[in-house]
């Protein structure tokens, strides 16, 4: 029993520590940043001008405003863009498309506080851009090209707030500020309860032997065995208690910025896991029944990801 107490001690003291000095002052200015910028109509202009360009990979204007969620705000900022998307009669085929999208990009809740921690940003978004844009084509052209491309009249207006005042601009930063402190108290439960689990699996030596078994194989392949514990954790809890462990890790020095700026860029860095699946699934029932090829093609996206992360550090 005191062995658990530790575990749950030492687990929350971690989580409170990044979620509040770290995830929060990190989601309150970009999320003010971007919510300032829809307000001005900057984003409009800017999703006005790139639909055109991006519809040939099976993208909507709602789906362009969606990858700029995921990029600038968090993994959960495009599910009211996917429901509201399902409501106004986008296509499956659309949908699966732009589900790919997000699954396989870079949520900008765990880039950006990595990028205290040693990320290089500028590499992580281009590639996140590329490898949505790939898994965004691969379900529109590939497994999701049986699905009904029917769209009913769409309404593709971004409806939001406006700053022409002094008062306009306050309410949507205190706006953007109480969105940001909810996203960060959302994911504390999730965060301590992993911590809690990888903490206990490490006292237990589970992690430790798994480790010793896969090591032989994974360095003959040129891949470091430290990569073990946040790979399990970030696909069995999420990217967020992915975070946790890595921002661990690396005080403790048994993860180096050089590691984490390879091929873990790509492939740890994303909100595709049995967390974040469940959680796009639940957004509507047709986006629940095209899960197989987003899911399929937001692993191609991830893969590409990994790939040009490899070749760029």
């Amino acid at each position: 029993m005191d062995l658990l107490i530790d575990v749950i001690l030492r687990a929350g003291r971690s989580a409170i520590e990044l979620c509040f000095f770290v995830l929060l002052p990190v989601m309150v200015v970009m999320l003010s940043m971007m919510r300032l910028l829809e307000a001005k109509g900057v984003l409009d202009w800017v999703v006005a001008r790139l639909t055109p360009v991006l519809r040939p990979v099976g993208l909507t204007g709602l789906g362009v405003f969606a990858a700029l969620q995921i990029n600038f705000v968090s993994f959960a900022a495009p599910l009211a863009t996917l429901t509201m998307m399902e409501q106004r009669g986008t296509s499956s085929r659309h949908l699966a498309a732009t589900v790919a999208m997000v699954l396989a990009m870079a949520q900008a809740n765990v880039t950006m506080p990595m990028a205290a921690m040693g990320l290089h940003y500028s590499p992580a978004l281009i590639w996140s851009v590329v490898g949505g844009l790939v898994a965004a084509a691969c379900a529109y052209y590939g497994p999701g090209r049986h699905l009904s491309a029917e769209e009913a009249r769409l309404d593709e207006t971004l409806h939001h707030l406006v700053a022409e005042s002094a008062k306009g601009v306050l309410d949507v930063i205190n706006r953007a500020g109480s969105e940001a402190f909810k996203i960060t108290l959302g994911s504390i439960p999730m965060l301590v309860l992993s911590l809690t689990v990888v903490l206990a699996l490490r006292r237990l030596g589970v992690v430790d032997g798994l480790t010793h078994w896969l090591a032989p194989g994974l360095q003959s392949l040129g891949i470091s065995p430290a990569l073990i514990l946040p790979t399990v954790t970030k696909y069995m809890a999420g990217g967020t208690a992915a975070m946790g462990v890595m921002d661990e890790m690396l005080r403790a020095g048994t993860m180096t910025p050089e590691t984490l700026n390879g091929p873990p860029a790509g492939f740890l860095i994303s909100p595709l896991d049995l967390p974040g699946l469940a959680i796009f699934m639940s957004a509507g029932p047709r986006i629940a029944q095209v899960w197989k090829p987003a899911l399929l093609g937001g692993m191609a996206g991830i893969l590409v990801r990994t790939l040009g992360h490899a070749l760029w550090s």
